[in-house]
């Protein structure tokens, strides 16, 4: 299907034989649709464009799912496993014809297993696959699935409500109530919900009379239907249980690790417990290939920024430092430069705090630093390995930055990460741990702070008046972009949910080691000497790579105030 829709649209002139050639190479390696590829590569605007074409070419209708509202009791004609399963929602009904959305027009039987199971003639029409997924999300999201699954555990579990601690059910209760179907299906389906909806962390929280589950999106914790109270300790024990932990343990915190399968992707949760006042807490990390993003051009670069970055990634040796708070996106990163230059020809080594992603042919240590096995060590070690190029997962002391920087100048491509505001104090926080500045000023190769910011929908979004107080709020020159500055906002839609935000993408301030801040480093200048003369260079700092995405209408205004100073 993908090799014919591709010819089609070559015919039709929509997209060059080299940008099919291009889609083609690029489905194979990461396993895509497309549509999604062609859209990505620029050769063309969106899905809908493929869309529209497709249902011409067919003689069949489409339809922008996000412009239309539809009706709940309507969908739910179609059976949550189905809709999800095929990829198709019921639009519309007229008597007993029923319009439904589906992405892929060839598959015929799509629509008899429609047709059987609402006993509707089906009248189709074409949508872009992600339009469909996000509906069925959108419009399933409050079923009765869960409920159904609630109202299985009534009557069905011994455990009742506890008022302290000192009612911890035994571990034969847990042991006989984490068995019930209902349960299992119950904590499966949270995490299930919370992968499909692209969450990176699940949060179970116990408080005195109410259990909370959060979901992490898009940077921001979003608050799911309650859980029935007394029902706690079983989904906690639950989870502990996924994660091969000791369920009888409820004083102590816990590690542990999850593997699971779903629509046909293997996804790693990483869990951790941790005791509270009125129980335990229990966080999930999810680390979904899916949503990992590790095509550099994809990660929100300038072009001028990436130019540099590319450039250092690609040097013989030296240290390239990527700096910035937890969750900035430091780790994704690195793991974008490391798959760039993974070829057959080097020797790639990296020692991390957690391992996130596996990686073919690069050699992924976990750090543990209870068994003596520190980023220090390991680093010892990975020296005695042949190694072309090293990554250490974060320089937390002297003695791993010490070895760091004598690997950089040894041969070897060092990719490690720091905890500063920006990139020119990276330079005083690795002097001020014991290195000496004519080491940090020989090895560095680059420095980099990068935070992560919130996407404005690009379906609602539309300009706004920017008064001269707020340009001068920004703290920019006025015209440091070639013309004045824009802002745009987002009302919210059915595509954003009606946040007005949708995604997210990294602002980065890149400053490479110039000649001259080198010899600024040897003279022990200052950070703000430093930075002044990175900007004589080019260097965007972050409140400027901000404010560059608010000009593109990527980010709102009040973003820029909120990521950066």
């Amino acid at each position: 299907m993908s090799s014919e829709l591709g010819t089609m649209l070559v015919k039709a002139g929509m997209i060059s034989e080299e940008q099919l050639a291009k889609a083609l190479t690029l489905m194979e390696e990461k396993k895509g649709k497309l549509e999604e590829i062609l859209v990505s590569i620029g050769a063309v605007e969106s899905e809908d464009q493929i869309s529209r074409f497709v249902g011409k070419q067919l003689n069949m209708g489409t339809l922008r799912l996000a412009d239309v509202e539809l009706n709940p009791e309507i969908v739910k004609l179609i059976p949550l496993d189905i809709a999800r399963k095929f990829n198709v929602i019921a639009v519309s009904k007229l008597g007993k014809s029923l319009i439904v959305a589906i992405s892929d027009p060839n598959n015929v039987y799509v629509l008899d297993a429609v047709k059987f199971i609402t006993g509707c003639s089906i009248q189709p029409v074409i949508s872009p696959e992600k339009s469909i997924k996000r509906a069925i999300e959108s419009y399933y999201k409050d079923e009765g699935a869960i409920n159904e699954i609630l109202k299985g555990l009534e009557g069905d579990s011994d455990l009742e409500v506890l008022t302290s601690q000192d009612d911890a059910p035994s571990e034969a209760d847990l042991q006989s109530a984490i068995q019930d179907k209902p349960l299992v299906k119950l904590v499966d389906s949270l995490i299930a919900d919370a992968i499909r909806m692209g969450a990176s962390d699940l949060h179970f929280e116990t408080y005195e009379k109410r259990i909370r589950v959060r979901f992490r999106i898009d940077g921001d914790l979003v608050e799911q239907a309650p859980l029935p109270f007394k029902y706690r300790a079983a989904i906690i024990s639950r989870l502990k249980v996924m994660a091969d932990l000791d369920i009888s343990e409820r004083r102590l915190p816990q590690d542990g690790r999850i593997k699971i399968k779903i629509d046909d992707r293997t996804v790693d949760l990483r869990v951790s417990v941790l005791p509270t006042i009125f129980g335990e807490k229990v966080v999930m990390r999810i680390l979904d290939p899916k949503a990992l993003m590790v095509d550099m051009t994809k990660l929100g670069f300038t072009r001028e920024s990436l130019k540099k970055f590319d450039k250092a990634i690609h040097l013989p040796y030296g240290i390239i430092l990527v700096t910035g708070p937890t969750g900035s996106g430091k780790t994704t990163t690195l793991y974008s430069a490391l798959k760039q230059i993974n070829t057959i020809d080097v020797n790639i080594m990296t020692a991390e705090d957690p391992v996130e992603f596996n990686f073919d042919g690069i050699n992924q240590v976990l750090v543990r630093s209870d068994i003596g096995l520190t980023f220090a060590a390991a680093l010892r070690s990975f020296l005695r390995q042949d190694p072309d190029i090293i990554m250490v997962g974060e320089i937390r002391d002297g003695e791993t930055a010490e070895i760091a920087i004598r690997a950089a100048l040894t041969g070897h491509l060092v990719f490690s990460t720091l905890h500063t505001n920006d990139a020119p104090s990276s330079i005083n926080r690795l002097i001020d741990m014991g290195i000496p500045n004519y080491l940090v000023s020989s090895a560095t190769r680059l420095i980099m702070a990068q935070r992560m910011v919130r996407k404005i929908c690009q379906n609602c979004k539309r300009e706004i008046e920017i008064t001269d107080e707020q340009i001068e709020s920004l703290g920019v020159p006025a015209d440091f972009l070639g013309e004045k500055i824009k802002a745009y906002k987002a009302d919210g839609c059915s595509e954003c949910n009606q946040t007005g935000l949708s995604g997210r993408c990294g602002i980065y301030e890149v400053m490479p080691i110039s000649s001259q801040i080198e010899r600024m480093i040897l003279n022990k200048a200052s950070d703000a000497d430093i930075r002044e003369q990175a900007l004589k260079e080019g260097m965007f700092t972050l409140r400027m790579a901000a404010v560059d995405k608010m000009h593109q209408g990527i980010i709102s205004i009040d973003e820029v105030h909120a990521v950066t100073s």
